[in-house]
Protein backbone atom coordinates (compact mmCIF):
# COMPACT_ATOMS: atom_id res chain seq x y z
CA UNK A 1 0.00 0.00 0.00
CA UNK A 2 1.44 3.55 -0.79
CA UNK A 3 1.11 6.47 0.89
CA UNK A 4 -1.66 7.91 -0.57
CA UNK A 5 -3.26 4.82 0.16
CA UNK A 6 -2.40 4.57 3.67
CA UNK A 7 -3.55 8.60 3.70
CA UNK A 8 -7.19 7.60 2.03
CA UNK A 9 -7.82 5.14 4.63
CA UNK A 10 -6.56 7.12 7.73
CA UNK A 11 -9.41 9.20 6.31
CA UNK A 12 -12.03 6.69 5.79
CA UNK A 13 -11.84 7.23 2.19
CA UNK A 14 -12.06 5.21 -0.48
CA UNK A 15 -8.62 3.99 -2.38
CA UNK A 16 -9.05 4.82 -6.29
CA UNK A 17 -7.87 1.97 -8.73
CA UNK A 18 -7.25 4.43 -11.46
CA UNK A 19 -5.10 6.65 -9.63
CA UNK A 20 -1.77 7.47 -11.04
CA UNK A 21 -2.44 4.97 -14.26
CA UNK A 22 -4.14 8.12 -16.12
CA UNK A 23 -3.89 7.79 -20.03
CA UNK A 24 -4.53 11.50 -20.13
CA UNK A 25 -2.45 14.69 -19.45
CA UNK A 26 -4.16 18.00 -18.20
CA UNK A 27 -6.26 19.55 -15.68
CA UNK A 28 -8.00 16.76 -14.32
CA UNK A 29 -11.71 16.81 -12.84
CA UNK A 30 -12.21 16.00 -9.23
CA UNK A 31 -14.98 13.28 -9.75
CA UNK A 32 -14.24 10.99 -6.93
CA UNK A 33 -17.78 9.54 -7.12
CA UNK A 34 -18.67 5.44 -7.34
CA UNK A 35 -19.20 5.77 -11.59
CA UNK A 36 -16.03 7.61 -11.72
CA UNK A 37 -13.94 5.03 -9.60
CA UNK A 38 -15.73 2.43 -11.37
CA UNK A 39 -14.60 3.55 -14.92
CA UNK A 40 -11.31 3.78 -14.02
CA UNK A 41 -11.21 0.42 -12.41
CA UNK A 42 -12.55 -1.08 -15.62
CA UNK A 43 -10.36 1.28 -17.74
CA UNK A 44 -7.60 -0.60 -15.85
CA UNK A 45 -8.78 -3.88 -15.95
CA UNK A 46 -9.38 -3.11 -20.16
CA UNK A 47 -5.25 -2.80 -20.07
CA UNK A 48 -2.44 -5.20 -21.59
CA UNK A 49 -1.86 -7.78 -18.11
CA UNK A 50 1.50 -6.98 -17.89
CA UNK A 51 3.38 -7.39 -14.33
CA UNK A 52 2.20 -3.57 -13.72
CA UNK A 53 -1.66 -4.62 -14.01
CA UNK A 54 -1.31 -7.81 -12.30
CA UNK A 55 0.35 -6.56 -8.90
CA UNK A 56 -2.87 -3.95 -9.22
CA UNK A 57 -5.43 -7.22 -9.29
CA UNK A 58 -6.28 -6.87 -5.63
CA UNK A 59 -6.96 -3.43 -5.19
CA UNK A 60 -9.14 -3.69 -8.37
CA UNK A 61 -10.69 -6.81 -7.06
CA UNK A 62 -11.25 -5.14 -3.48
CA UNK A 63 -12.73 -2.11 -5.59
CA UNK A 64 -15.25 -4.63 -7.15
CA UNK A 65 -16.65 -6.11 -4.52
CA UNK A 66 -16.82 -2.79 -2.26
CA UNK A 67 -18.40 -0.39 -5.04
CA UNK A 68 -22.21 -1.29 -5.17
CA UNK A 69 -22.85 0.49 -8.32
CA UNK A 70 -22.49 -2.45 -11.39
CA UNK A 71 -25.17 -5.30 -10.48
CA UNK A 72 -24.27 -7.99 -8.17
CA UNK A 73 -23.84 -10.16 -11.21
CA UNK A 74 -21.64 -7.91 -12.78
CA UNK A 75 -19.64 -8.08 -9.93
CA UNK A 76 -19.25 -11.40 -9.51
CA UNK A 77 -18.44 -11.81 -12.88
CA UNK A 78 -15.36 -9.35 -12.65
CA UNK A 79 -14.22 -11.12 -9.81
CA UNK A 80 -13.86 -14.15 -11.68
CA UNK A 81 -11.86 -12.34 -14.28
CA UNK A 82 -10.06 -10.89 -12.12
CA UNK A 83 -9.42 -14.43 -10.25
CA UNK A 84 -8.76 -15.94 -13.67
CA UNK A 85 -6.15 -13.42 -14.30
CA UNK A 86 -4.25 -14.05 -11.22
CA UNK A 87 -4.38 -17.71 -11.20
CA UNK A 88 -3.33 -18.03 -14.84
CA UNK A 89 0.73 -18.41 -16.29
CA UNK A 90 1.53 -14.63 -17.45
CA UNK A 91 2.85 -15.57 -20.33
CA UNK A 92 -0.42 -17.43 -21.27
CA UNK A 93 -2.72 -15.07 -19.53
CA UNK A 94 -0.54 -12.14 -22.08
CA UNK A 95 -0.82 -14.41 -25.20
CA UNK A 96 -4.57 -14.90 -24.47
CA UNK A 97 -4.87 -11.11 -24.52
CA UNK A 98 -3.06 -10.45 -28.04
CA UNK A 99 -5.35 -12.91 -29.35
CA UNK A 100 -8.65 -11.63 -27.68
CA UNK A 101 -8.35 -7.93 -29.09
CA UNK A 102 -5.13 -7.88 -31.44
CA UNK A 103 -6.26 -10.57 -33.88
CA UNK A 104 -9.05 -9.68 -36.06
CA UNK A 105 -10.92 -6.48 -36.21
CA UNK A 106 -14.29 -7.10 -34.30
CA UNK A 107 -13.07 -7.32 -31.18
CA UNK A 108 -10.86 -4.22 -31.14
CA UNK A 109 -10.42 -1.93 -28.22
CA UNK A 110 -9.71 0.93 -30.87
CA UNK A 111 -13.51 2.11 -30.87
CA UNK A 112 -13.90 3.55 -34.19
CA UNK A 113 -12.54 0.38 -35.87
CA UNK A 114 -15.72 -1.10 -35.82
CA UNK A 115 -17.39 1.25 -37.71
CA UNK A 116 -14.80 3.09 -40.31
CA UNK A 117 -12.06 0.23 -40.10
CA UNK A 118 -8.76 1.78 -41.79
CA UNK A 119 -10.57 4.20 -43.90
CA UNK A 120 -9.60 7.92 -43.60
CA UNK A 121 -12.99 8.53 -41.89
CA UNK A 122 -11.58 7.21 -38.70
CA UNK A 123 -8.73 9.34 -38.82
CA UNK A 124 -11.23 12.46 -38.70
CA UNK A 125 -13.34 10.72 -36.09
CA UNK A 126 -10.39 10.61 -34.17
CA UNK A 127 -9.39 14.11 -34.69
CA UNK A 128 -12.56 15.03 -33.39
CA UNK A 129 -12.64 13.03 -30.57
CA UNK A 130 -9.06 14.52 -29.86
CA UNK A 131 -10.53 17.52 -29.73
CA UNK A 132 -13.59 16.75 -27.21
CA UNK A 133 -10.63 15.70 -25.07
CA UNK A 134 -8.65 19.06 -25.39
CA UNK A 135 -11.66 21.15 -24.81
CA UNK A 136 -11.94 19.85 -21.35
CA UNK A 137 -8.18 20.77 -20.98
CA UNK A 138 -7.04 16.80 -21.48
CA UNK A 139 -4.39 15.54 -23.89
CA UNK A 140 -2.98 12.43 -24.64
CA UNK A 141 0.09 10.95 -23.26
CA UNK A 142 2.40 9.35 -26.12
CA UNK A 143 1.54 6.58 -27.68
CA UNK A 144 -1.86 6.57 -26.95
CA UNK A 145 -4.49 6.81 -29.74
CA UNK A 146 -8.00 8.91 -28.52
CA UNK A 147 -10.26 5.47 -29.89
CA UNK A 148 -8.82 3.23 -27.67
CA UNK A 149 -11.78 2.02 -25.07
CA UNK A 150 -9.95 2.48 -21.71
CA UNK A 151 -8.90 5.90 -22.54
CA UNK A 152 -12.71 6.68 -23.73
CA UNK A 153 -13.07 5.32 -20.08
CA UNK A 154 -10.88 7.57 -18.43
CA UNK A 155 -12.35 11.29 -20.08
CA UNK A 156 -15.78 9.32 -19.23
CA UNK A 157 -14.37 9.18 -15.25
CA UNK A 158 -13.17 13.28 -15.83
CA UNK A 159 -16.89 14.31 -16.24
CA UNK A 160 -19.72 14.71 -14.10
CA UNK A 161 -21.78 11.48 -13.42
CA UNK A 162 -24.76 12.80 -16.07
CA UNK A 163 -22.10 13.90 -18.67
CA UNK A 164 -20.02 10.74 -18.37
CA UNK A 165 -23.59 9.19 -19.43
CA UNK A 166 -24.73 11.03 -22.09
CA UNK A 167 -20.71 10.69 -23.50
CA UNK A 168 -21.00 6.50 -23.29
CA UNK A 169 -23.90 6.56 -24.27
CA UNK A 170 -22.79 7.32 -27.97
CA UNK A 171 -20.96 4.65 -28.38
CA UNK A 172 -23.83 2.20 -26.80
CA UNK A 173 -23.90 0.14 -30.24
CA UNK A 174 -20.24 0.40 -30.99
CA UNK A 175 -19.91 -1.31 -27.35
CA UNK A 176 -22.97 -3.85 -28.15
CA UNK A 177 -20.75 -5.16 -30.90
CA UNK A 178 -17.46 -5.42 -29.05
CA UNK A 179 -19.45 -6.73 -26.23
CA UNK A 180 -21.02 -9.47 -29.13
CA UNK A 181 -17.73 -10.36 -30.56
CA UNK A 182 -16.24 -11.02 -27.15
CA UNK A 183 -19.34 -13.43 -26.34
CA UNK A 184 -18.61 -14.99 -29.31
CA UNK A 185 -15.57 -15.96 -28.32
CA UNK A 186 -16.75 -17.10 -25.13
CA UNK A 187 -13.90 -14.44 -24.01
CA UNK A 188 -13.92 -13.31 -20.16
CA UNK A 189 -13.45 -9.65 -20.67
CA UNK A 190 -17.04 -9.53 -22.13
CA UNK A 191 -18.24 -9.01 -18.31
CA UNK A 192 -16.12 -5.13 -18.69
CA UNK A 193 -17.94 -4.01 -21.68
CA UNK A 194 -21.03 -5.23 -19.75
CA UNK A 195 -20.65 -3.31 -16.46
CA UNK A 196 -19.49 -0.20 -19.24
CA UNK A 197 -22.55 -0.21 -20.86
CA UNK A 198 -24.44 -0.75 -17.63
CA UNK A 199 -22.74 2.45 -16.05
CA UNK A 200 -24.14 4.01 -19.11
CA UNK A 201 -27.68 2.95 -18.75
CA UNK A 202 -27.66 1.23 -21.99
CA UNK A 203 -29.42 -2.32 -22.61
CA UNK A 204 -27.16 -4.92 -23.31
CA UNK A 205 -27.98 -5.95 -27.00
CA UNK A 206 -26.99 -8.31 -29.43
CA UNK A 207 -25.31 -7.19 -32.56
CA UNK A 208 -25.53 -9.02 -36.03
CA UNK A 209 -21.84 -8.77 -37.60
CA UNK A 210 -20.23 -8.74 -40.26
CA UNK A 211 -18.02 -11.56 -41.36
CA UNK A 212 -14.24 -11.43 -39.84
CA UNK A 213 -11.73 -10.51 -42.18
CA UNK A 214 -8.85 -12.82 -42.68
CA UNK A 215 -5.98 -11.90 -40.59
CA UNK A 216 -3.53 -12.17 -43.50
CA UNK A 217 -5.91 -9.71 -44.90
CA UNK A 218 -6.39 -7.84 -42.39
CA UNK A 219 -2.78 -7.29 -41.81
CA UNK A 220 -1.86 -6.94 -45.40
CA UNK A 221 0.67 -4.00 -46.44
CA UNK A 222 -1.79 -1.70 -49.16
CA UNK A 223 0.52 -0.87 -52.26
CA UNK A 224 3.00 2.11 -51.77
CA UNK A 225 0.67 4.99 -52.63
CA UNK A 226 -1.86 2.76 -53.96
CA UNK A 227 -0.12 1.91 -57.27
CA UNK A 228 1.45 3.95 -59.95
CA UNK A 229 -0.38 5.21 -62.85
CA UNK A 230 1.83 5.10 -66.22
CA UNK A 231 -0.26 8.54 -67.23
CA UNK A 232 1.27 9.82 -64.17
CA UNK A 233 0.00 10.10 -60.69
CA UNK A 234 -2.85 8.24 -59.17
CA UNK A 235 -5.76 10.89 -57.85
CA UNK A 236 -5.74 11.77 -54.30
CA UNK A 237 -8.67 10.30 -53.27
CA UNK A 238 -7.54 6.57 -54.62
CA UNK A 239 -5.40 6.88 -51.60
CA UNK A 240 -6.34 5.44 -48.19
CA UNK A 241 -5.04 5.94 -44.60
CA UNK A 242 -4.23 2.90 -42.95
CA UNK A 243 -4.47 2.71 -39.42
CA UNK A 244 -3.07 0.01 -38.03
CA UNK A 245 -3.50 -1.72 -34.66
CA UNK A 246 -0.55 -2.09 -32.18
CA UNK A 247 0.18 -5.56 -30.67
CA UNK A 248 0.28 -4.43 -27.23
CA UNK A 249 -0.97 -0.93 -25.07
CA UNK A 250 2.37 -0.38 -22.43
CA UNK A 251 1.09 1.58 -19.48
CA UNK A 252 2.23 4.78 -19.10
CA UNK A 253 1.20 6.87 -16.05
CA UNK A 254 -2.04 7.38 -17.48
CA UNK A 255 -3.49 8.96 -20.95
CA UNK A 256 -4.13 12.16 -19.05
CA UNK A 257 -1.35 13.09 -16.54
CA UNK A 258 0.57 15.67 -15.79
CA UNK A 259 0.41 19.76 -16.12
CA UNK A 260 -1.06 20.37 -19.90
CA UNK A 261 1.26 23.17 -21.73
Amino acid sequence: MNVEDMSRKRMGQKSDPGAGRSLLNGRRRAETGEPARMLRALAQLLRYPDAQLRAALPVLAAHFEADAICSTATRAALAGLIARLQAGDPYEIEAAYVDCFDRGRSASLLLFEHVHGDSRERGQAMVDLLATYERAGLRLAPGQLPDELPVVLEFASTQPPKLARAFLAEFAHLLNALHTALAERASPYQVVIAGVLELAGEPLRKVELPPEEPIDEAWAEPPAFGGCSVQGQAAPDTHTLHFLPRRRVDLPRGPFSGARQ
